[in-house]
């Protein structure tokens, strides 16, 4: 059994929900069976489990993070909050910014960054971080309210 109260996580579960979790049609509602029991990992239901309120502002239906991650925004302002001081970004052959390398971000955006990649948006490619993950990263570090149910469940 899985019991998040003390600690132990069964691996042998954990591992049954990842492989049947694979759905090549990606259809909604985002839910998988285990063991007979159906799991559901929608944002609503994983909002509820952390207990993370989703804060939308009067008149908004995206909460600020997700009104944010839809803008074109100035690099230089990610940079002045992710990059060591004279560092900066990787510019694509159009002389465009297209990612920052981890050894040029600053200890809090790296240690975000960590976060990022193991539990809100998991990858194993973790040299550099992409323009959309820098958006992340900032977001958190200046506070801004979140759809962390959504983040994961996507």
């Amino acid at each position: 059994m899985t019991s998040f109260a003390d600690g132990n996580i069964d691996v042998a579960i954990v591992k049954e929900f990842y492989t049947n979790l694979y759905d090549p049609e990606d259809k909604s509602p985002k839910q998988v069976r285990v063991r007979g029991h159906l799991i559901k990992f929608d944002e609503d239901t994983l909002n509820t489990f952390l207990k993370t309120s989703v804060i939308l502002e009067e008149g908004e239906n995206l909460c600020a993070y997700s009104r944010f991650a839809l803008l074109r925004l100035d690099p230089q302002e990610l940079a002045a909050k992710l990059y060591i001081p004279g560092r900066g970004f990787e510019l694509n052959a159009d002389g465009q910014p297209l990612k920052i390398l981890r050894k040029n971000m600053t200890m809090l955006a790296q240690t975000w960054s960590v976060l990022s990649f193991s539990n809100l948006i998991p990858t194993s490619h973790t040299f550099d971080v992409t323009l959309d993950r820098a958006k992340l990263i900032y977001g958190i570090i200046i506070k801004m309210d979140m759809n962390v149910g959504y983040l994961i469940s996507h």
